[in-house]
């Protein structure tokens, strides 16, 4: 199985910032992409920002310039570096990776992961 563990949340005031990371864990044989997405209260899950293996990188219009994805293919993490925070920014921040296993059979296949969430509050 597949685990992916958040850490870094927290409260914040406006125009601060915060640091998110997620570890990937358990059979791995490989990860295509990885990313974060938030969901505020009464709202839906939205894509905040999302990166390939390769390294390219999408974001929310909302968070351009302001927030970073980044990846370690070596440790199966990603960050999330958000700066120049607002009060809008508040919601839970989930990690997301598609990653793909190998059974004893040598078999591969892609599945979806999310993490537990974590909860950041910027307040104004």
């Amino acid at each position: 199985q597949v685990q992916l563990v958040e850490s870094g949340g927290g409260l914040v005031q406006a125009g601060g910032s915060l640091r998110l990371s997620c570890a990937a864990s358990g059979n791995i044989f490989s990860i295509n992409d990885m990313g974060w997405y938030r969901q505020a209260p009464g709202k839906q899950r939205d894509l905040v920002a999302v990166i390939t293996s390769g390294g390219s990188t999408n974001y929310a219009d909302s968070v351009k310039g302001r927030f970073t994805i980044s990846r370690d293919n070596a440790k199966n993490t990603v960050d999330l570096q958000m700066n120049s925070l607002k009060p809008e920014d508040t919601a839970v921040y989930y990690c997301n990776a598609l990653i793909v296993g190998r059974r004893a059979s040598g078999y591969r296949y892609q599945s979806n992961y999310w993490g537990q969430g974590t909860q950041v509050t910027v307040s104004s």
